[in-house]
């Protein structure tokens, strides 16, 4: 039994130390291109070359001194901040009617609602391209922020039907049995609730947005975003600007994620009654 047990611990402590490696090299290979770019933001030669021979700022000057790409980066904060928040409000209040409703079709609409986040989103370009041609709204700022909407709304109906889920529907049914409204009960007692859901949702979409090119590109017409600028510039030259904005841009989301794990831990996830 002794010698049964000491193999049975030598082989948990074998598969411990092989998951370990092949974790260790998955997440270095991942990873691999992060640590190859952002050096290679910092160098002083005229191309790409790896390792940079010196440091030096020039392409980060060169980028923030260049109103093509400012201007791509306040188009994409704009449509990024507009579209999440068009989709807090229209994903949460479709969430909370799934959740909550009792309906015929029910689940068909949130299969619908699902739709987006399953179908590729080169389908989803093409007949965002078609529809909005037909209706006026290709190449409009406008149409680029529905679709960026359309893309964001099924990420918050699953992260709000969780946070729905979680959250103890007797609550709701005190609040009506004192006389509250079913507006009331949604706007006083059930959001401040889930706020910070709502906000890791927000967070979540505005990134998404941020980083969005496939449907930019089809729909967006002359206005030009931070991925559809990088887009142009490698398919015309490969310019060290590049890495200076993909050095920005792993920054900036891995300023996201450290803002999404706060908003999870210290308020609880996904109810945030925690």
């Amino acid at each position: 039994m002794d010698t049964g047990a000491q193999r049975m611990n030598a082989r948990s402590r074998l598969s411990t130390v092989w998951l370990t490696v092949v974790g260790a090299s998955v997440l270095l290979f991942l990873c691999l291109p992060v640590l190859i770019v952002a050096p290679m933001s910092f160098s002083s030669a005229q191309s790409l070359e790896f390792p940079p021979p010196s440091l030096s700022l020039r392409w980060y000057e060169n980028l923030l001194g260049n109103p093509i790409w400012i201007d791509a980066g306040k188009n994409s904060l704009m449509l990024a901040t507009l579209s999440s928040s068009a989709a807090i409000v229209l994903g949460t209040l479709a969430a909370y009617v799934l959740v909550r409703g009792n309906f015929p079709g029910r689940h068909l609409l949130e299969a619908n609602f699902m739709a987006p986040m399953i179908v590729p989103s080169i389908i989803t370009a093409v007949a965002l391209y078609i529809f909005f041609a037909r209706i006026g709204l290709l190449g409009s700022f406008t149409g680029l922020v529905l679709g960026h909407t359309i893309l964001a709304v099924p990420y918050v109906v699953l992260i709000m039907q969780a946070a729905i889920r979680s959250f103890d529907i007797r609550i709701e049914q005190v609040a009506a049995t004192l006389g509250a409204s079913q507006r009331q009960i949604l706007t006083m007692v059930v959001l401040p609730n889930l706020a910070p859901s709502a906000a890791a949702a927000w967070i979540f979409t505005f990134v998404m947005s941020f980083d969005e090119v496939v449907v930019t590109l089809f729909i967006s017409g002359t206005t030009t975003t931070i991925p559809k600028r990088m887009f142009s510039e490698l398919m015309l030259q490969v310019n060290p600007t590049i890495t200076a904005v993909a050095t920005l841009l792993i920054a900036f989301n891995l300023v996201a994620l450290a803002g999404l794990l706060l908003l999870t831990r210290r308020r609880g996830f996904p109810g945030g009654m925690g």
